[in-house]
Order: structure tokens, then sequence, then C-alpha cells
């Protein structure tokens, strides 16, 4: 008897919405290391409603179904800003993408990207990068290093399986995103130090954490750093207002005065990191497999989010102007913000843990940020590429 094919069809409908939704929770209920998001929040991030990169972005989701069962799904989208970027940093013209994509076996897999690849042509579109789900700023690349270990907040969690059937597809890497591992509960190295040291006597600078009460301008502080530093960055698009306003509402509840720092030489802000409790630390505890935690879980996740108590951290985004960086300024700065969250995080959070990144594989000054402070790779995630 031959094997039943694989259909692959568009999502039109709210059942398929959901289904959509729901397939991921389905496909990783064994991973150990895979952590349910809430689905309330699956449900926004997937939706023109819930997330304002719709308003700069075309998409069609896919299902694939073998017999009558669910095996997949992918999104096929094009960043409408990704496109106004120029080549050589890695969107531009022509660059359409696909991500969020799960699958139970390679046939499945094929299909739909070959389905991506096909709406993607019918948008004119003459290259794929891919994974990306959905922005450049949420779940770039495929995890091809670290599935042994749970990723922290706001980072992805792939089937080790779907580098192979990604290559097989046509697809090569283009660009590898680290995040480095950092034990928080050691003291950095002396020269890290004194460094600091030395700028804590400078009367220039200033490292500050953020005012809460003043949430909005400090945002626009941290964006116009971000948007400044990022700018000649591979993968580069600019973060709209809207962005920024859902991003912060999203974010506010772990945000610590504490563990976001503003640097500021001659009264300009000119660097910041940010760094957020490891939410995901409570939320594989209490999440369920579905994304739907009980009254107990809601209340747990409720009580931790308050307070986070043993709490991990992550540092994903962090820059210093374009003016200042590859000097000596921009590393000190840099390793003040680092030392003094790492003490925050101790001491307040009881830490043990740290997480930076991601960080691309060709920003050496980051790296060797990384380098000196004795962190060491953890994850590596891989963008593809392929013409269409």
């Amino acid at each position: 008897m031959a094997a039943q094919q694989v259909i692959v069809t568009p999502v039109t409908s709210k059942a398929d919405f959901n289904a959509f939704v729901d397939l991921s929770y389905r496909l990783n209920a064994s991973d150990p290391n895979w952590v349910p998001q809430l689905r309330s929040e699956e449900v926004a991030k997937f939706s023109p409603g819930g997330n304002p990169f719709f308003e700069h972005a075309r998409y069609q989701y896919f299902l694939a179904r073998r017999g009558g069962e669910l095996v997949g799904r992918i999104s096929a989208h094009i960043d409408e800003l990704a496109l106004t970027q120029p080549e050589d940093q890695g969107m531009g013209p022509g660059t359409g993408m696909w991500g969020a994509i799960e699958a139970t076996d390679e046939e499945a897999a094929t299909a739909l990207i070959a389905a991506a690849e096909d709406w993607l042509r019918t948008q004119g579109m003459t290259r794929v990068l891919a994974p990306m789900n959905l922005s450049v700023w949420e779940e770039p690349g495929l995890l091809i290093k670290g599935a042994d270990h749970p990723p922290m907040v706001m980072m992805g969690h792939h089937n080790p399986a779907y580098q192979a059937w990604i290559e097989s597809a046509g697809y090569a890497g283009v660009k590898t995103l680290y995040t480095y591992d950092l034990d928080i509960t050691k003291e950095f190295p002396p020269l890290i130090q004194k460094i600091v040291a030395m700028g804590e006597k400078s009367s220039k600078i200033r490292v500050r954490g953020v005012d809460k009460s003043r949430f909005d301008a400090e945002a626009r502080t941290i964006l116009d750093i971000l948007n400044d530093a990022w700018s000649d960055n591979w993968g580069f698009v600019p973060i709209t207002d809207a962005e920024v306003a859902h991003t912060g509402k999203k974010l506010k509840p772990l945000v610590r005065e504490d563990l976001i720092m503003i640097a500021e030489l001659d009264g300009e802000p000119v660097a910041f990191m940010m760094t957020l409790p490891d939410l995901n630390q409570i939320q594989l505890k209490v999440n369920g497999k579905n994304g739907k935690p009980s009254l107990l879980g809601w209340i747990k996740l409720g009580l931790w989010t308050l307070k986070p108590k043993n709490a991990d951290m992550r540092v994903p985004l962090m820059g210093v102007r374009k003016k200042l960086q590859g000097s000596r300024m921009a590393s000190q700065l840099a390793f003040m913000m680092i030392e003094y969250i790492r003490r925050n995080a101790v001491t307040t959070y009881n830490g043990k843990r740290g997480e930076i990144g991601w960080v691309l594989d060709d920003n050496q000054g980051m790296n060797a940020i990384a380098d000196a402070i004795d962190s060491k790779v953890n994850k590596e995630y891989r963008v593809y590429a392929k013409g269409l």
C-alpha cells in the first residue's frame, strides 16, 4: 500500500490558526528542554492585532497533513522594513523569510519549506532567509548547539533533526549567532576589575539604573542608542515606535531598575545594557505542556514575576553609540555595566548564571568582551539563506 502523501494548505480559518498555534506544544511535549510559552502570548505573537510586526509585514501560515493528521506548520513572511535595508547587511530588496517551523519528519518539513518558498516567489521575492520567528528581533536562527539545556527567556529551541532537513532543502548558513554562559557568582579577572575601578573614578562617566517611574522616557533613550549602535550590523531592521511600546508593555513586569543600566559620558547617554530575570525558569515548571497554567501555576508565576528568586539572568540587548565603538571607552563602559548588573543579580536575586546574547559571530568587540570575562559559548543559532 502506497504511503500517504503530505498535503500542505494555507491557514484560512480560526480552527486552522488554533491548530497552527497548538501544534508546537504537541510536537515538543516530550522534550524536557523545550519551554512551553503561555498560549495566550503565542496567539498574540502570531496575530496581526497582537504583534506590531504585522504593521510592516505580509505573511501566510501553512499546515501540513498526512492522512488527515497534522504533521507540521510554517510561516512565510516578508518584512517591508527589511526590504529597505542595504543588501550587504543581510537583508535588502527581494529578501523574504520563513519561520515557526515544526514538523514530525523530513518529508513534512520539505513540503512545508517548498510551500513557503512558492508563496514568497508569488510575492516577488528572490531570496529567503530562515528561520526567522518572526522578526530578527524575536527568535532568529535555528538552534544548532545547546539543545541539551533549556533556552533562556525570549530564545528559541528546536529539534536537532531540523538542521539536516533544512540543509537538505538547499539552504546554506550565512550567519551564526552565539549566546555566552557566565558563572556570575565569580568575580571578574583582576584586569577587568581594574578597568571598572578606573571608570568609577572618572568624573566624566556615570552608570545608572533605569528609572521605572519614567519608563517611557527611559525606553526612548534605550531605543535611540540601540538603533544607532546596531544600524551597521548584519540583519539590522529598525524597531518601530509601536514595537517598542508593545515590547515595553510585555516586558515591564520583568524590568528591574537595578538590572538595566544606562551609561552616560559627560551627561550624554551613550550606552545601555538590558538584563532580564530568566522567566523560562518558572515557566518550565508551571506552564504545563500546553501553555495553560493551573490556578496554582498562575499564582506561582505571578509571585515569581513580582519577586524573582534564585533567578538566573539573560542580557538580550546592549549597545554603544557608533561614535564610541572600537574605543577603549566603549569597552570600559561595557565592563562597568556588566559588573554592576552582576553584583545586583547575585546579591538581590541570588542569581548563579548569566547568559549574554545573541551575539553575531563576526562582532569582534562583543566577542572579545565575552572572552575577557571568562564566559563560554553555550548555544549557537544559525541563519540560513537560499536563492529563489
